[in-house]
């Protein structure tokens, strides 16, 4: 057999799936239940079995096309559609367009008895008139439990159990088959998931005084599927699946900046604020101002046309928009807008799973780029540390998966750096603020630092934190002679050395004056001085002509003696003679 022929024959071979239309059940089935199979959903009461089987059913019939049969044995068919139309679901329209047919079977145990047979026979023929009456390819029967109730013969339940899996196999339709809980074993009779290609189990479980539902795929034949406990959650738009715990490490890195809504700190992490798609987290002892800064954040990102949804456990919508417009932020414009969400609940409403199930939901929904949490020390309500770490690990994965930036806000105990509570999530995160009180002078003000932000360069300078009617501000902190200085004491250290600087430049230009004044008294001296060395240099120069004239007069004289002596006479020098006057 060639490559190519072996490659068709294992793509032949591959299990067909349909999907179920229920959010997050066909991720972590692989594409949904075995088609033309049977699959068993057990649990206990109130776990969910009957909501999910009728989604199931809606769905293939609204959704995929594919006509439906809900066999009931508890409920009648209006007691059922009037159950599930709080979730939307419209039966009453899907059975008027031949789109799904409800059949109820009221099982009555005398009669069996009084017949002393029991097969099911009859079931089999009022559900294939059902199927076929409407060509449907989806089939729930709920519960089955109903069907043997009151029989105690093992042989003939085991009989009739294989008969009614093979009989739906046969028939091609894809089966939902519910069963109760039984005592150790997944279902009453334990019968039911082994002859299930699928086996699906409810949980619902009551954890310090708070509800969860979690769901497991306790087997699937022929395909690979989450063996995880995943928990779902039912609300008005039916069951929504998170598979959180099959999340990896291979999100993407993106290199856009997204502004932090205050320019100075925008300033210490290098001009250009956070990364596209990071995790931030901001925490500090109460009262310093986490809340503003999360909230400049949304602001800067619906003022820049990005969507933001901000889920609040401490404080109402109300408030924080309140509470917000004190430092010059309008919110309300942004959720008219469209472009802000809130989501508030105090964290004991649902157990954590919830928490992050109806997080996923939400995001889904909306599609925001930037998510707020304020914040997460409050889900240790509901929950050890150890859990709302694991619980935070997984929604930071999902959200950088989605290339969404999200910033947390946490409460910190104490005021020491080095023991911060942070839930766990310090190592996990992107850019870790600390904002912290500096009391001094009988003062409180507040201090930021950058503890950390991944590749990208930021200060390692603390930075005063001021909240102001017109937003926050980060100043510069003051090193005095006596450490750092914040507030009035910065302000009046500064007061002084203002003051000082004054002082000394005044004493300065005063020095220069005098020097001003010396140079000149210098310079007169030197114009004297220079007037008196002239007048000695004219005097000795008039005693070296005078000295020069009478070697020259002495020279001559010599010279005409010497002349006289040789008997050489000279010219007689010629006298004009005087002009007799008129007079």
């Amino acid at each position: 057999m060639s490559k190519k022929e072996t490659k068709n024959n294992i793509q032949h071979r591959v299990l067909e799936k349909t999907p179920t239309g229920i959010s997050g059940l066909d991720e972590i089935t692989g594409g949904g239940l075995p088609k033309g199979r049977p699959t068993l959903v057990c649990g206990g009461a109130g776990c969910g079995k009957t909501l999910l089987s009728t989604e199931f059913i809606v769905k293939g019939a609204a959704e995929f096309n594919e006509p439906g049969v809900f066999m009931a044995f508890e409920e009648t068919a209006d007691e059922l559609a009037t159950n599930v139309a709080s979730l939307g679901f419209d039966l009453q329209k899907l059975q008027k367009e031949n789109r799904l047919r409800i059949d109820h079977v009221q099982i009555e145990r005398n009669q069996i008895e009084e017949t002393g047979a029991y097969d099911l026979e009859g079931l089999f023929i009022r559900l294939n008139y059902a199927i076929d009456s409407i060509g449907a390819k989806r089939v729930v029967l709920d519960t089955i439990e109903n069907l043997f109730a009151g029989l105690t013969n093992i042989a003939i339940l085991r009989a009739e159990l294989r008969r009614l899996f093979h009989w739906l196999k046969e028939k091609g339709v894809t089966a939902i088959i519910t069963a109760e809980s039984g005592d150790g074993k997944l279902t009453r009779h334990g019968l039911e998931e082994y002859v299930s290609d699928c086996v699906i189990l409810l949980d619902h479980r009551i954890i310090d005084q708070v509800s969860t539902r979690r769901m497991r795929i306790v087997k699937y034949r022929g395909s690979i599927h989450g063996t995880n406990e995943y928990p779902f959650l039912i609300d008005e738009n039916g069951l929504s699946v998170l598979p959180v715990t099959s999340l990896n490490l291979e999100k993407n890195a993106s290199s856009e900046r997204i502004p932090t809504g205050i320019k100075a700190l925008d300033g210490m992490l290098g001009g250009k604020g956070f990364y596209k798609g990071s995790s931030i987290l901001v925490s500090g002892t109460a009262g310093t101002g986490k809340t503003s800064i999360a909230a400049h954040f949304a602001n800067q990102a619906c003022n820049d046309g990005r969507r933001c949804l901000y889920f609040a456990f401490e404080e109402s919508p109300r408030q924080i928009i309140r509470n917000m417009k004190s430092i010059g932020m309008q919110f309300g414009r942004h959720i008219d807008g469209g472009l802000l969400k809130f989501y508030a609940s105090r964290p004991t409403l649902y157990g954590l799973e919830m928490h992050l199930v109806t997080i996923h939901k939400l995001i889904r929904e909306f599609k925001p780029e930037v998510v707020v949490l304020d914040p997460i020390t409050n889900l240790i309500t509901v929950g050890v540390l150890s859990d709302v770490k694991s619980m935070l690990i997984r929604l930071i994965d999902f959200l950088q998966n989605e290339g969404i930036t999200v910033m947390f806000t946490a409460l910190a105990l104490n005021t020491v750096v080095g023991d911060q509570t942070d839930e766990g999530i310090s190592s996990l995160v992107d850019t870790w603020l600390l904002v912290r009180d500096i009391e001094s002078n009988g003062e409180r003000n507040r201090g930021l630092y950058i503890i950390k932000s991944r590749g990208m360069k930021h200060s390692n300078q603390v930075r005063e934190f001021v909240i102001t009617d017109n937003g926050l501000d980060l100043v510069d902190v003051y090193l005095g002679p006596q450490g750092i200085l914040t507030g009035s004491a910065r302000e009046a250290q500064q007061i002084t050395e203002r003051t000082g600087v004054a002082l000394h430049d005044y004493e300065v230009d005063a020095k220069d004056r005098e020097i001003g004044r010396r140079r000149k008294v210098l310079e007169a001296k030197v114009l004297s001085l220079q007037s008196e060395f002239e007048s000695a240099e004219e005097e000795l120069n008039k005693i070296y002509l005078q000295e020069e004239l009478k070697k020259q007069v002495s020279e001559k004289a010599r010279q005409e003696m010497l002349r006289l002596r040789r008997g050489e006479r000279g010219e007689e020098p010629t006298v004009e003679p005087k002009k007799k006057s008129n007079e």
